[in-house]
């Protein structure tokens, strides 16, 4: 975790030491550098405005001896820092502010789609008319990309995952949201409904998630 802010590194690990990662820590570029060439991590969490050396220049340079996954961290929100960020090799992208549950969920998800492409499992899942590319993080239906958001991105990839498995709210919490959720677990029926507009899933004939009353959800496309 590179950040030179003590209170967001001292959060966020505790954050993520609670969910069983270990963490080491580094304020600025010079000293990421130098942790990482001597051991590098599963996982770099980088904040972009960095004193000295900035987040992008780390990773640029990151990239010429690791490709180690990193998690770009900045209070930049505009869509040209995100494409610099991400076309410099960049594997995620979080904006500040932001919830310490989220950056811990991206992380699982970043590490999973990992071992995926390590394991030479078939990234891409297909179905009649939906497409999910698991490693590119991109949704088409019927060929036309949709947008998703992370978080409903990786609820449609659980789901699409095991097919005909039926998910509780509670498992989709901690397996998307990764974190034990201390919340009403209705935000699960919300992000669905959400998730099936986007896709145009009619929730009352659906062709893709639908509802196992009193229990929760499962996805009900067919392999193609």
């Amino acid at each position: 975790m590179v950040d030179d802010e003590p209170h967001i590194r001292r959060v966020l690990r505790g954050y993520l030491e609670a969910d069983g990662f270990a963490v080491a820590e580094a304020g600025d570029g010079e000293a990421a550098l130098a942790a990482l060439r001597g051991d590098p991590p599963d996982l770099v969490l980088l904040d972009v405005m960095l004193p000295g050396i900035d987040g992008l220049e780390v990773l640029r340079l990151l990239r010429g001896f690791s490709d180690t996954y990193v998690i770009l961290v900045t209070a930049k929100a505009e869509e040209v820092d995100k494409l610099v960020g991400l076309g410099v090799g960049a594997d995620d992208y979080v904006t500040k502010p932001f919830s310490p549950r989220e950056v811990t969920a991206r992380v699982k998800a970043v590490l999973r789609r990992g071992r995926a492409e390590r394991a030479g499992e078939d990234t891409v899942l297909r179905f009649d008319t939906l497409s999910v590319d698991l490693a590119g993080r991109e949704v088409a239906v019927n060929g036309t990309p949709v947008a998703l958001s992370s978080l409903e991105f990786d609820l449609l990839a659980a789901l699409a995952d095991a097919p005909g498995r039926v998910y509780s709210r509670a498992q989709l919490l901690e397996r998307v949201w990764g974190y034990d959720f201390y919340g009403d677990e209705r935000v699960v029926d919300v992000h669905i409904r959400s998730l099936r507009a986007r896709l145009g899933d009619d929730a009352g004939d659906p062709h893709l998630i639908a509802t196992v009353r009193g229990v929760g959800y499962k996805f009900v496309g067919q392999r193609s």
